[in-house]
């Protein structure tokens, strides 16, 4: 039982269930160490301790989604509060996809998924190491341009909001933000805004 959770953090706190299989782990073996806490399921087949430190700057939260997707990446709602660019707390974990791709049942964690065209897909994903792994996250311009794109379910006081403290921010980057706008098709809509924010 123990030599499991030792091979748990040798493997920075993740692992398969097929991979124990490999490595001659048995079933009833997960089984017990789940029964007293001391591993949690991410999603079935997958499995992670449950005293893993928080890692920096980053929610675990969105480590167990990366890890139960690996595909995917941390966008809108999600992306906004990683940046502190909204005031909104949202209960669940945004994530985009491509829209030929699909997600496993199961994950211990609330998402909402996204379907995103392969080029608005591919556009402005940022790369997040960690000492458990590395997570997907839409950088900020990209994420201001998927809250716009939205803004009719996610809300205009969330989305007006986002913008102002992104202009209000010393991290601004007009030129990218415009440029994805453009590929995004909220180029005019957000470039008023910012005219009306900036005066």
């Amino acid at each position: 039982m123990y030599d499991l959770k030792k091979y748990l953090e040798y493997k920075n706190g993740y692992v398969s269930l097929k991979e124990l299989k490999l490595n001659n782990f048995h079933t009833s073996t997960v089984k017990k160490l789940l029964d007293e806490g001391i591993i949690e399921k991410v999603k079935p087949g997958l499995y992670r301790l449950s005293n893993i430190s928080e890692p920096k700057n980053i929610s675990l939260s969105f480590l167990d989604v990366s890890k139960a997707v690996p595909h995917s990446v941390i966008c809108l709602l999600s992306a906004l509060s990683y940046y502190d660019l909204t005031t909104f707390n949202n209960p669940d974990i945004n994530i985009a996809i491509q829209r030929n791709k699909k997600i496993p049942t199961g994950i211990n964690q609330p998402v909402k998924v996204y379907y995103f065209s392969e080029k608005i897909y591919n556009l402005g994903i940022v790369t997040i190491s960690t000492k458990y792994g590395t997570i997907q996250i839409y950088d900020r311009e990209k994420t201001l341009c998927d809250i716009f794109r939205y803004r009719d379910k996610i809300g205009e006081d969330i989305t007006y909001e986002a913008l102002k403290s992104y202009v209000g921010s010393k991290n601004t980057d007009y030129f990218k933000l415009r440029e994805y706008a453009k590929i995004c098709g909220v180029y005019l809509i957000i470039n008023q805004s910012i005219k009306a924010i900036t005066g």
